[in-house]
């Protein structure tokens, strides 16, 4: 049989059913080489040689698919159609062929699909090719220059700038648009302005608004009135005049629908509409791709396929009518470059299934679908068709004008299925419908209302925003967008606080240390640029090997050029460049360096052994004044170096600091008496911003005393320790769901708790009922389905193997068990009898493989 090899179970899952016994599908897990983590592993001196290495998690299933092919001679590489799962088939077809399980006999052939559906996989079959060598080149070439900037520079940041972590070629270059960003947020100085409204009816008594356009004879610009003073006039012009009705002018609009998605939309709105983040949309669109409910997730492409362009018409006409269907078909051209190899883009591979016909139970696959349905369906649907009013009102003297908008939609269209979110609010003056109006009629005013205003700055970064700024200045890929977004958060160089991305200090130092000492490197024209190369060598128009040595020759003179640097010089000049950031110029022009506390001392940045920054006296230890790193007047709020101080108890102060392992709570200062004075970790999920007195002590006072066991008298208490909330009775801890729980927790069910952990532990000790009988093994022994501790499995003998994901217990046969067993014994004498049936239930056995198989039972 031939072996195909996907890179997850779940896939292989799929496409085994639609391929049946004759195959043996095998999943990979993913990339089964990569670089190791040390120097050496891409060499510029050798022609940018590059060591791979297998990873010891990988070995097994390299294992598994050799096993395969020492009994069958076709090898048929599945993975991904993206550089990602070229690279994947690369890395196999070279492992393989290093252990010899590649023969010269062995017929090794690669296919690619864009959906997992039994026609696509069966299309596929029958077009068979080779390994893409320009597409495999071109992620040698991402992978070697990731390596050589992350390898070379992530050392400099260490010895150079205390606390930071790494640096990446892309993932720099994104920090840098959330921290210039925030820095842009912090210069921004609001200006005031005016708008004047008023409430105005018709002869009929009908009431509409309209807003004020002209005033002594002058358009008004946005900034026109500029204070309270002039609203007043403005009102008074208004007041004091007879308004009548000039013109009434209603033009007809259309809208079309949003194209279709691709990786970088699909990301953006599933964040507006669901406030996911881009990792977590990716996780189920993949998961969605795998089950073959959706075509591939990474894209830059936003064409149609011909006849899924037709299915959609069809099942528009069928759903809504044939007069929400446009007379030819809507389609959509790519824009970018390299449409990530000119992928279709993200839609269902059934276009006639709703989210509600496939029954998805997990809450993000659902929502994730019905959004790409929607978006699908309503991308071939007839424009809506809306009707816009004007109306333009003045004085007889022309001295004030006045102008109502509104609008109504005549007939919905794509509409009626979806529109398309929005990253900001708005303002829009065109909603709603006005009454009827006629020109020449009078205008009776029945309110004149000023309104003041200030500017607002430009808004943080979400995932999405960022994302699409991303795309649009050419940085990072549909394949690599998540993973970036999501490794500047992990590194703590930004934290997301109410779906907003905000730069924590290290993220400031890193961007203005790179900024300063390695220009090139965070600029977004040459990042994007180096990405166009990338996609031309992927196209076969360029050679890598030139690109990675362009590239070395100049970042090794930018990396020496540091070598003689010290962490005073580096502090230095990071002083200097955000000077105009951290000492703007004060009001009474005094020196905004000048130490308040002191007024000797001189101040400036200064690092924390968190990694943190704050602002602190040249005078310290005499004088200790610090502050929070940023512009004056973030102290409010702010959780600088000693700590924010939250209130006193018993005498002792209770402040809230941010420690290496996160936030913390402590009672009183560490003394020679008192070296380590009590202390709480804040839990995981809790705002700063909520931690006041009140829980702060609660925290400190822990863990907490509920009540005696109504058995044995002795005390049962709730607290929080490094597994979770828990609730104990003398040495048995049950989990607790949630923190909350910790303190709202009563007697009675701090007992049910106790008692159900007590019965779980017991039953661990006797022999459980199995939920299933299987029958007999060949070899012997009888084979069951047992539910354990992390979920249901199948035992033999001493062999326990965990049932995949999702799978019904009740549902495994006698077959599907065996696989599992072969595959978790190891043992290929075994395996081979239960042969007739392997290719089936591969997909299964493959999944099986867990974090802690051992641990089943």
């Amino acid at each position: 049989m031939p072996v195909v090899v996907v890179e997850s179970p779940a896939k292989a899952k799929t496409i085994n059913k639609y391929l049946g016994p004759e195959y043996t599908v095998l999943a990979s897990y993913g990339h089964v080489r990569d670089l190791p983590p040390k120097d050496g592993s891409v060499d510029p001196d050798q022609d940018f040689e590059m060591i791979w290495e297998v990873s010891a998690d990988s070995r097994k299933h390299v294992k598994a698919i050799a096993d395969a092919l020492a009994t069958d001679d076709a090898l048929i590489l599945a993975t991904d159609p993206d550089r990602e799962g070229e690279a994947i088939s690369w890395h196999l077809q070279e492992t393989l062929t290093k252990r010899k399980s590649i023969k010269k006999t062995t017929a090794v052939s690669r296919v690619t699909f864009n959906a997992i559906t039994k026609s696509a996989v069966e299309e596929a079959m029958r077009n068979p090719r080779q390994v893409d060598q320009p597409l495999v080149e071109a992620y040698l070439a991402r992978r070697a220059l990731d390596y050589l900037v992350g390898f070379n520079l992530s050392p400099v940041l260490w010895r150079k700038l205390p606390g930071a972590k790494s640096a990446g070629r892309v993932q720099s270059v994104c920090l840098r648009l959330i921290v210039d960003r925030e820095m842009e947020i912090e210069a921004f100085r609001p200006r005031e302005y005016w708008s004047v409204k008023a409430m105005l009816a018709t002869p009929r008594g009908q009431d509409f608004e309209a807003r004020l356009v002209s005033l002594a004879g002058n358009k008004l610009d946005r900034y026109d009135i500029g204070n309270g003073t002039q609203a007043e006039l403005a009102v008074q012009a208004i007041a004091s005049r007879d308004l009548t009705v000039q013109s009434v002018e209603a033009k007809p609009a259309s809208r079309n629908p949003s194209a279709p998605f691709m990786t970088s939309t699909l990301q953006q709105e599933a964040s507006r509409k669901f406030g996911m983040g881009a990792r977590q949309t990716m996780s189920a669109a993949q998961r969605l791709y795998e089950a073959g409910h959706i075509t591939y997730m990474r894209t830059d492409g936003i064409d149609m396929a011909p006849e899924a362009v037709m299915a959609t018409r069809d099942a528009i006409a069928k759903r809504f009518g044939p007069e929400y269907l446009p007379k030819s078909p809507r389609m959509y051209k790519n824009k970018a470059k390299n449409a990530q190899e000119a992928h279709e883009c993200i839609r269902p591979t059934d276009i006639f299934r709703d989210a509600a016909a496939l029954k998805l139970k997990d809450d993000d696959q659902r929502k994730l679908y019905d959004l790409i349905w929607k978006r699908t369906i309503a991308c071939q649907m007839e424009a809506a068709r809306l009707e816009r009013t004007t109306v333009e009102i003045g004085s007889r003297d022309a001295q004030v004008g006045l102008r109502a908008t509104g609008q109504v939609v005549l007939f919905e269209g794509f509409l009626a299925v979806y529109e398309e979110g929005r990253d900001d609010s708005i303002l829009d003056d065109e909603e709603g419908r006005l009454p009827q109006i006629v020109a020449g009629e009078a205008a009776d005013k029945r309110a004149v209302t000023p309104e003041q205003h200030f500017t607002q700055p430009p808004p943080r970064y979400t995932e999405a925003t960022l994302v699409k700024r991303m795309e649009e200045l050419g940085i990072g890929r549909p394949s690599t967008y998540a993973s970036i977004v999501t490794t500047i958060q992990e590194r703590e160089y930004v934290r997301k606080d109410k779906n907003r991305l905000i730069p924590e200090d290290k993220g400031r130092l890193v961007t203005a240390f790179l900024s300063n000492y390695f220009p090139r490197y965070v600029g977004y024209d040459f990042t994007a640029s180096l990405e166009g190369e990338l996609d031309d060598i992927s196209a076969g128009e360029r050679d890598y090997k030139s690109v990675l040595a362009r590239f070395w020759r100049d970042f090794r003179a930018a990396l020496d050029e540091t070598s003689e640097l010290r962490i005073t010089d580096v502090l230095d000049k990071i002083n200097e460049v955000l000077e105009p950031h951290l000492f703007p110029p004060t009001e009474d022009g005094s020196d905004p360096r000048a130490c308040p506390n002191c007024g000797a001392g001189r101040l400036s940045m200064r690092t924390a052994r968190s990694g943190g920054a704050f602002i602190g006296c040249s005078n310290y230890p005499e004088c200790r004044y610090t502050r929070p790193f940023g512009p004056p007047g973030m102290e409010e709020g702010e959780v600088g170096p000693d700590g924010k101080l939250l209130g006193q108890d018993g005498g002792d102060e209770i402040r809230l600091f941010k420690g290496r392992f996160g936030p913390y709570v402590q009672r009183g200062a560490a003394t020679d008496a008192t070296p380590k004075p009590p202390r709480a970790s804040v839990p995981k999920g809790w705002e700063l911003d909520s931690v006041d007195l009140d829980r702060a002590l609660r925290l400190l006072n822990l863990p907490r005393e509920i009540g005696p066991h109504p058995e044995d008298g002795e005390m049962i208490e709730a607290g929080i320790g490094r597994y979770g909330p828990y609730v104990r009775h003398g040495k048995t801890y049950a989990n607790l769901k949630s923190v909350e729980d910790v303190f709202e927790i009563g007697i009675n069910r701090a007992v049910d708790e106790i008692a159900r952990k007590a019965t779980r532990g017991a039953a661990r000790g006797a022999a459980a009922a199995p939920l299933k009988e299987l029958g007999d093994h060949p070899d012997g022994g009888p084979i069951v389905v047992m539910d354990g501790r992390y979920g249901p499995y199948v035992k033999w003998q001493k062999v326990n193997a965990t049932l995949p994901k999702d799978t019904d217990p009740a549902a495994v046969t006698l077959d599907v068990a065996l696989a599992l067993i072969a595959e978790k014994a190891g043992k290929k004498g075994k395996a081979g009898k239960a042969a007739p049936k392997t290719g089936k239930a591969a997909p299964k056995a493959g999944k099986k493989t867990t974090r802690k198989p051992a641990k089943a039972g």
